[in-house]
């Protein structure tokens, strides 16, 4: 559960001291070896308790020894269950006390292992002790109160493990979505079956219908409609075309494609997925931190209470009061185990994060959880987030003594170097036009405002009014035609050489369908929307106004949308910032919540807490829903572990011994404690199926 603890074989966490885990689970990998070892400790072990316990309850009673041969039986009897069950929870203990860090081992080695000792002594040298500690013969012995504590906590241990190992199914159902073999088309054009492994990079692959796309790549023949719903969440199957891109692990439904692979391995979408889910799984929210702080000093606080109970019974009680003082020591110890406190915030973490990627929600870490439901104001890019982020060429407006078709060349020769998604649109419409591109040097981007290079030894720039003026270039002959053309929606980029204006290009983006009704959802949940984008003020006013938008920036750099969040963290705004592209990266690491569009660039997701592998801003709605029902669960399991020891530390005790007579056995302290545990995780599995 402390996820900076990290080793290359299997151990112990030198912290918590729970068993470590995989950072990354397999579908090979077979059941929990740490389950298979305490099952047989339990089952192996459990007779004897049986036996141990019946002895102390009815062996005086059927005669069957003497009372001190009896202690020699129980001791006999005790040995395998405390010397072999529980050998790796006294480990566990000691380790806690050598790395200084007090757990929940601590308590249950120092509560068995001192009425197993006490125990021991009194039938080996039962001299020792004074009179007042003798029942029936012999000095009371507490053997079966050690072995059933060892066989209870084997029993919470059996129930968290196994309920533990359905946190990882989600991470091995988004493995089991891969394929194990791909078919390869050779160059000769045979056809083979290959593991997926032997798949790289530009490798042509057939997918026949009903089959999984093997890797992500791009078609190259063929049609067909693909189910994508288990990664993107995405319930209509999407049509797929030559030159559109395919998930890896996606099901082709009806037609036959040929594809051409363009990423192999960890490369893929699905591969990412899985390290970021992962990853997140593994991270802390800042809830835990502050359990983890309460539990170090909570132990430390329980042994003193502990101490405290001995000397308070073995001085004031009554007779015999040092038997009382060791049981209900031993009592303090085991019910106070933090096991619960330990678990409560991991448990909703890992739970959550597994359940938010089969919506396609990936939450980067613990943290991101935690914050999303605080936002109050969400800052989104236009193109590629409320927009398609497919963008279209419409049109070049020449300038005087040019063609459009030259505009259009130069400006594509310019752009293939770029990723943007206005570069793609004009350098797809230039090679649909037959245009011949020439090879760009010297290629600058200047991210948020455009690009420059030297192409055919021409130094060429292409951006927006705020690249002109940086180049010196005077817009106005072409200034009416720009702003007609950012009125209809589209985004205008001039295209000048040295100080000289030689165009316009006008690239039209529509807006997602499912964009108006994501924010609409959005601003019933009380969020301020704001739009903030490299495109022309025109332009975002455009798009802002058909969305409902109030507050729009337009022909904004990357570091003005970075002070844009900061200048709203300054007024007290919890923000989250929305984008898919490089641009946006800045504003994304700083935001409190960086969400990054799954269509857009690697860099914005590496920036990102949050990716949304549709890029569907509805899956913020959802991811914040998932919020707020996580927080709510990690407070219901901490409010569970808190008020559990509130109550049971006193009474174990004996707090209420004078008023009521009431004791507490570490029989039952041990079962309450296993109890806690397993109700603190099976209320976190609840994530998984609530709305």
């Amino acid at each position: 559960m402390h996820p900076e603890v990290r080793q290359d074989h299997p151990g112990n966490c030198p912290k918590c001291g729970m068993t470590l885990e995989p950072v990354m689970p397999s579908l090979e990998e077979g059941e929990d070896p740490e389950l298979i070892a305490f099952r047989r400790r339990f089952w192996w072990t459990l007779p004897l308790t049986i036996v141990v316990t019946l002895l102390a309850m009815f062996g005086h009673g059927l005669g069957w020894f003497d009372m001190r041969t009896q202690s020699w039986v129980e001791l006999v009897l005790t040995l395998p269950v405390i010397l072999w069950a529980g050998w790796p929870f006294f480990v566990r203990g000691v380790q806690s006390i050598v790395n200084r860090s007090p757990n929940m081992w601590t308590l249950i080695s120092l509560g068995t292992g001192a009425a197993f000792v006490y125990s021991t002594v009194a039938t080996i040298a039962p001299q020792v002790f004074p009179a007042s500690f003798s029942s029936m013969g012999r000095v009371a012995v507490y053997f079966e109160a050690a072995a059933v504590i060892i066989s209870l906590t084997l029993l919470g241990q059996l129930l968290e493990l196994k309920a533990r190992s359905q946190t990882s199914a989600a991470i091995k159902s988004l493995l089991g979505l891969a394929p194990k073999t791909a078919r390869r088309i050779g160059a000769d054009g045979t056809e083979e079956d290959v593991p997926l492994a032997h798949v790289h990079v530009g490798d042509m692959l057939r997918v026949r219908p009903g089959e999984k796309v093997p890797v992500d790549g791009v078609v190259v023949d063929g049609q067909s409609a693909l189910d994508e719903s288990m990664l993107t969440g995405e319930p209509l199957p999407v049509t797929k075309r030559p030159g559109d891109k395919l998930i890896g692990a996606t099901i082709n439904t009806s037609g036959a494609l040929v594809m051409r692979s363009e990423h192999v391995g960890s490369a893929t979408v699905l591969s990412q997925i899985v390290q970021m889910v992962a990853m997140a799984q593994r991270s802390r929210a800042p809830m835990q931190r502050m359990a983890d702080v309460v539990a170090g000093y909570f132990v430390v606080g329980v042994v003193a209470i502990a101490l405290a109970t001995f000397f308070g019974w073995g001085l004031f009680g009554p007779q015999p009061s040092w038997v009382y003082a060791l049981i209900n020591a031993v009592a303090v110890l085991i019910i106070a185990c933090p096991c619960a406190l330990g678990l409560a915030t991991p448990m909703s973490i890992m739970v959550a994060t597994g359940r938010g990627a089969t919506h396609g929600v990936l939450f980067r870490d613990a943290a991101a959880i935690e914050n999303l439901r605080r936002v109050d104001t969400l800052i989104v890019d236009k193109t590629g987030t409320l927009t398609e982020g497919r963008p279209a060429f419409e049109r070049a407006v020449p300038a005087e003594g040019l063609t459009e078709d030259e505009v259009l060349r130069l400006a594509a020769s310019l752009d293939q170097g770029s990723e943007h998604p206005l570069a793609a649109a004009i350098v797809t419409a230039a090679r649909e036009r037959r245009l011949s591109l020439a090879p760009a040097s010297q290629f600058d981007s200047a991210s948020g405002i455009g690009v420059r290079g030297v192409v055919e030894g021409r130094a060429l720039g292409l951006g927006n009014t705020a690249l002109m003026e940086q180049l010196g270039v005077d817009v106005t002959p072409l200034a009416a035609q720009a702003e007609e053309l950012r009125e209809q929606g589209a985004s205008v980029m001039h295209l000048a050489e040295g100080g000289r204006l030689l165009g316009l290009l006008a690239v039209s983006d529509p807006v997602k369908a499912t964009t108006p009704a994501a924010l609409a959802t959005l601003r019933e949940a009380g969020l301020r929307v704001v739009m903030a984008t490299g495109d022309g003020l025109t332009t975002a006013r455009s798009v802002a106004q058909r969305l409902g938008i109030d507050e729009v920036h337009g022909e904004v750099k990357p570091q003005d949308k970075l002070q844009l969040v900061e200048r709203l963290q300054r007024e007290g705004r919890v923000v989250a910032m929305a984008g898919d592209g490089i641009n946006d990266a800045p504003a994304l690491a700083r935001a409190d919540v960086g969400i990054a569009m799954g269509t857009g660039t690697d860099v914005a997701m590496n920036s990102a807490q949050l990716t949304l592998v549709k890029g569907d801003l509805r899956g913020i709605a959802t991811a914040r829903q998932l919020s707020e029902a996580t927080v709510a669960n990690m407070k219901q399991n901490l409010g569970f572990a808190f008020v559990y020891n509130a109550l049971g530390v006193p009474l174990a005790a004996g707090v209420l011994y004078p008023f009521t007579g009431w004791l507490l056995s570490p029989m039952i302290a041990a079962l309450a404690m296993s109890l806690s545990s397993a109700s603190v995780i099976f209320n976190a599995l609840r994530l998984r199926s609530g709305r």
